[in-house]
């Protein structure tokens, strides 16, 4: 079981303290790294191992003091010996060792100072030893927890979701159910709350259970009912004779406690659980997250996730800011002199109005109110300084948390939502009476967010809405992929899309891009969602950016290119994201956001346009062609067996059955998919297109694997895959012409600048997981392995996950290949082509894997791509390209030239004589 962080710092300062006086590399650096790990609760020999034995640059044999291998290493030294000498060191290390055994981090320490760095980002951390306690969390990786950047979370939002499970749970056993266990339990968070944050006396609650009903549960449930009662009763209301305990509650109301709920009932150690829930001091829980969290304790398999369905505070303000908050700011500071005009823009911020149509718990409309309050309290301090005083707070406070609206398909976050506004408008007029020296807090509830319990693509969002009011729309649509969509779902989508060619292929998002498009034609308002990277990417961007621009006019105003998402859960699956503001109108004021490092932060910079691969270009839509664009040589896909694997057999069952049978050596041939020619591992096939049926029919060994073939395909479900089983003999798509080709593997990892492209013999069968480019040369080579292809492949290309996912439709027939290029130019390609496959040739123990490593790249590999990268930007224009997003703005031109004779608005027409 995971060591909690109190314990894991516990341990730190006990390692600190016996390790203090210790220095000897030679004689300690075992027991310290083994004591080191005992901290966060690893065995050291299960996961790592001293003295790992590795080639170095010079050849010369290296240890390593000790390797995890994927995750870090580390390299001791004797105290006071040079660290950054000690890096070096450790980063010769990782030339001798393979792709998947190359660490994340690396660590060096003299027993006293630790120097941490991480390989993936480039980040650096250094500490001492005494100081180890306030750095634990830079290891967060070694428990499989995600590193904290932005804000840390609170350890009681954790433990208060735990707690809440177990009392859910509970309920849900003894058959308290459904709809009323949801309101239940947002009537007890809100209590919760309460008592803490001064809305009740301090304890009131935990007090009246403790000192009103029986140690056994028994009369907690009617005592509960009692209470929920009085919190929805006036005071003048009340009966006369009501308890005074009771009647010290205020009145809340706001509709919260309004429904009659059925009885539940208590045991024991129900009353417990809610009793220790009591003892958590819950105004230190964030009401932006712990939402989420409790939607999260209702399903017990995502418990052990908890965190990981909310949108962090980071990424909402990464959306927010340039929707408005920005803008909002930079009118605050022009105005902030002028009491006339600060009265106008206070004003103006009060009359806004949101829309989350997808808004779970929340979280969106809990950061928004929060940043428009905080600027509220900023008004408020500049008009003091130019009037003197007010009589009374709640006067001059106008925003009020019924300026936001919210669509939700599940009933409980919905609830939560409501219930997360009303507390987020609490803890700030909580500020606001610190501020001012007035107690000001808004109870009886007058206003409530409005939060609709309904499935957004099949709502009219004006009747949650109307247009004439609204100003933005925001929020975190569901991340749900077109292939695992359930068929409502995906019928909702078409539907959305009027039956248009293409809707049956995007992701769930696209409905609410297309239903945002809709509501906000011929209005002022603005849109931003975060969205799946997909949308911008492949072949999903045609279809839905084609009718977001060409039909409803959208423009986009900004936007976050690929990031990782990401926030405090432990088990956070790997998601990448991008952020898409947008209009009905356009704007002179255009802000892009980039990433150098997916995982780091955003620069800034001011595009002319952003088309919809979200790159400063015009708004062209390269769609998918059969054929190239160019005159070309053409591109297919690699050979399909569909075979259950029988007809494909690794190196060691190909040499055993050569061995049985050497008369069949001619007919297994070698094969290649993208994994095998990457990381250059053997595997083999039966290749027997073209051959006698006498020359094999007697070999035992080839008729076992066909009637395994004709097995599989007789299985199937699929009537095409069945048919193939008269063919046993044939793969199910054959390419191979027996012609050296160009290969190019369907899938590369994101972290490298090129792509792994080269060439392969005749006799070598590449898989569908490839794509081959038949007879082309040096100069077609050249060309596709460049940079200025590889900045085509990142834009218009899909991704699976981050990496890279080429394709011949989308990618290589719509790429612009140079425009008549002279021979010099072309002889120059090439020339410098050549030199690129001569050095990766000089490396012949080295896999594609290892030389476009970005760590491990050979210097001589760098510089003949650069030399080549170099060469075929001149083919192109005699003007250098100073970054990518001038190779691109070039390159969407370019295709715009020559397609301008081949699309009539969209759609395909004959090529032009």
């Amino acid at each position: 079981m995971a060591l909690s962080w109190n314990e894991i710092k516990e341990r730190a300062v006990k390692f600190s303290r016996e390790w203090e006086n210790d220095f000897s590399e030679d004689a300690e650096a075992q027991s310290f790294l083994i004591e080191f790990f005992n901290v966060f609760g690893i065995n050291r020999k299960r996961v790592s191992s001293f003295e790992h034995k590795v080639k170095k640059l010079d050849e010369k044999d290296g240890y390593i003091d000790l390797l995890w291998k994927g995750m870090i290493l580390i390299e001791m030294k004797s105290r006071g010996k040079d660290l950054e000498k000690a890096y070096k060191q450790a980063k010769d290390y990782l030339h001798g060792l393979k792709q998947h055994e190359l660490p994340k981090f690396v660590l060096v320490s003299d027993f006293e100072r630790f120097h941490l760095y991480n390989l993936e980002d480039g980040g650096k951390t250094e500490f001492l030893l005494k100081d180890f306690v306030l750095n634990v969390k830079h290891f967060a990786y070694l428990i499989g927890a995600q590193l904290k950047v932005y804000k840390e979370q609170d350890p009681a939002n954790i433990k208060a979701a735990e707690l809440m499970g177990k009392l859910h749970d509970r309920l849900k056993e003894i058959g308290y159910t459904d709809h009323p266990l949801e309101v239940y339990l947002v009537r007890l968070l809100f209590c919760l709350f309460a008592e803490d944050t001064t809305i009740f006396e301090k304890q009131q609650f935990q007090d009246y259970i403790e000192g009103r009903t029986n140690e056994d549960g028994s009369d907690l449930a009617p005592k509960l009912q009692e209470l929920f009662q009085v919190l929805n009763t006036p005071y003048e209301k009340r009966f006369k004779n009501l308890d005074e305990q009771l009647n010290a509650f205020p009145y809340v109301n706001g509709k919260l406690f309004e429904e009659i709920l059925p009885m539940a009932s208590f045991d024991t150690k129900m009353r417990l659980a809610l009793l220790e829930c009591c003892y958590i001091d819950w105004s230190k829980i964030s009401p932006a997250i712990f939402g989420s969290m409790f939607q999260s304790v209702m399903n017990p398999q995502e418990r052990r996730n908890l965190g990981a369905h909310y949108t962090s505070e980071k990424n909402i303000l990464k959306l927010i800011k340039p929707l408005f908050l920005d803008d909002l700011w930079a009118e605050f500071e022009s105005i902030k002199t002028n009491k006339n005009k600060l009265a106008e823009f206070h004003k103006k911020i009060s009359l806004l109005k949101f829309l989350d149509p997808a808004c779970g718990c929340g979280n969106f409309l809990v950061i928004t109110y929060r940043e428009l309050r905080l600027l509220e309290i900023e008004i408020l301090r500049a008009t003091n300084k130019t009037r003197q005083g007010f009589l009374d707070v709640r006067d001059i406070i106008w925003l009020d948390v019924d300026m936001m609206h919210g669509i939700e398909y599940e009933e409980f976050p919905a609830r939560i939502a409501e219930v997360a506004m009303w507390l987020i408008d609490h803890q700030m007029n909580m500020l606001i009476s610190n501020e001012f020296g007035q107690y000001f807090v808004r109870l009886p509830l007058k206003k409530a967010a409005k939060i609709v319990h309904a499935d957004a693509m099949e709502t009219n969002w004006e009747t949650v809405v109307s247009k004439d009011q609204l100003s933005y729309i925001i929020g975190n649509p569901p991340f749900i992929g077109s292939k695992i969509m359930k068929q409502g779902q995906r019928d909702q989508i078409v539907k959305e899309f009027g039956d248009a060619k293409g809707g049956g292929i995007l992701d769930y998002v696209a409905g609410w891009y297309i239903k945002a498009a809709k509501y906000i034609k011929g209005t002022t308002i603005k849109a931003a969602f975060v969205s799946t990277n997909s949308i911008v990417q492949g072949e999903q961007t045609s279809v839905l950016w084609g009718r977001m621009l060409h039909i409803y006019n959208i423009k986009i105003h900004f936007a976050h290119q690929t990031f990782k998402w990401n926030n405090e859960a432990k088990g956070n699956a790997a998601v990448y994201c991008v952020i898409v503001g947008f209009a009905n109108y356009d704007s002179s004021n255009k802000r892009l956001f980039g990433y150098d490092d997916i995982k780091g932060e955003p620069h800034e910079i001011k595009a002319k346009n952003i088309n919809p691969y979200l790159v400063d270009a015009k708004d062209i839509l390269p769609l998918p062609q059969s054929k190239p664009i160019c005159n070309v040589p053409k591109i297919k896909f690699g050979n399909q067996p569909i075979d259950g694997g029988f007809l494909l057999m690794t190196e060691d069952e190909k040499e055993e059955a050569i061995r049985k049978e050497p008369n069949i050596r001619p007919f297994i041939r070698q094969y290649v998919g993208s994994v095998e020619y990457i990381n250059n591992i053997p595997r083999f096939c039966l290749w027997l297109k073209g051959a006698s049926p006498t020359d094999y029919r007697f070999s035992k060994f080839i008729s076992d694997r066909l009637n395994k073939v004709r097995d599989f395909r007789k299985e199937s479900t699929r009537k095409e895959t069945r048919e193939l089983s008269d063919y046993p003999s044939q793969f199910a798509f054959v390419s191979h012409n027996d012609r050296p080709y160009i290969i190019i593997p369907s899938v590369s990892s994101e972290r490298r600048k090129y792509i792994p492209i080269g060439f392969m013999p005749s006799h070598v069968i590449a898989s569908n997981l490839c794509l081959i480019v038949p007879d082309a040369n040096l100069y077609d080579y050249g060309i596709i392995t460049s940079q200025m292809h590889m900045n085509w492949v990142k834009t218009v290309g899909g991704r699976l996950k981050s990496d890279y996912r080429y394709s011949n439709s989308v990618v290589y027939n719509t790429f612009p290949w140079p425009e008549n290029p002279s021979p010099k130019h072309v002889k120059n390609i090439e020339d410098k082509a050549q030199k690129v496959l001569d050095v990766r040739t000089a490396f012949p123990d080295s896999s594609l894997a290892d030389l476009y490593d970005p760590l491990a790249m050979p210097p001589e590999l760098v510089k003949a791509h650069n030399e080549l990268d170099k060469a075929v930007d001149l083919a192109y224009r005699p003007q250098a390209f100073v970054s990518e997003a001038s190779r691109l703005e070039f390159l969407f031109d370019l295709y715009e030239k020559y397609t301008a004779n081949i699309f009539t608005e969209g759609k395909p027409k004959k090529k032009a004589k």
